[in-house]
This record gives structure tokens, C-alpha cells and sequence, in this order.
């Protein structure tokens, strides 16, 4: 099962992540280990190399990154680094 939490408003690329997402992501986290539920959490919306470890660390498994690598000078090297990022 995978559960997906939007972190801008739906509509449109390239909108900045909304940081009260990591307390939501916290909150769904503790809720799925305390029911021993084994869904991912997807996190879709303002994702890049500024704040993926962030979310990584709230608790997210899957991260979507759409403008942060579409728009980069070098959109390997975005994914590349994404990657890199431990989570």
C-alpha cells in the first residue's frame, strides 16, 4: 500500500514545499507503526536536494521530484544526488 501526502497546493508545478507537511508525515508515521501497517508514505510537491533529507527523516519512503529535477542544469546529476541522499 502506498499513501500520498501533497506538499504544495494541487494544480501546478514548481510550487514550494509546505513545511508544516513534515509534522503531517511525523503524525501518519507513528499512526502506521502503531497499527504495524506496512504502507509506504509518498511525499509529492516542492521536493529537492534543499529539504528530501528532511523528509526522509519525518518518516517519508518515496519522494516525488518533478521541477527540482526537470528545471536543474543537469537533471542526471539532480537524480544522482537525490539518490545519494540517506533515508
Amino acid at each position: 500500500d502506498l499513501i500520498c501526502l501533497m506538499s504544495v497546493n494541487p494544480g501546478f508545478g514548481g510550487q514550494k514545499f509546505i513545511y508544516q507537511t513534515l509534522s503531517k508525515i511525523r503524525t501518519l508515521r507513528n499512526w502506521l507503526t502503531e497499527r504495524n501497517c506496512n504502507a509506504m508514505i509518498e511525499i509529492d510537491g516542492g521536493v529537492g536536494l534543499q529539504n528530501a533529507e528532511k523528509i526522509l527523516e519525518a518518516g517519508a519512503d518515496v519522494l516525488v521530484a518533478g521541477s527540482s529535477v526537470f528545471k536543474a542544469d543537469d537533471p542526471l546529476l539532480a537524480i544522482e544526488r537525490l539518490k545519494a541522499i540517506p533515508g
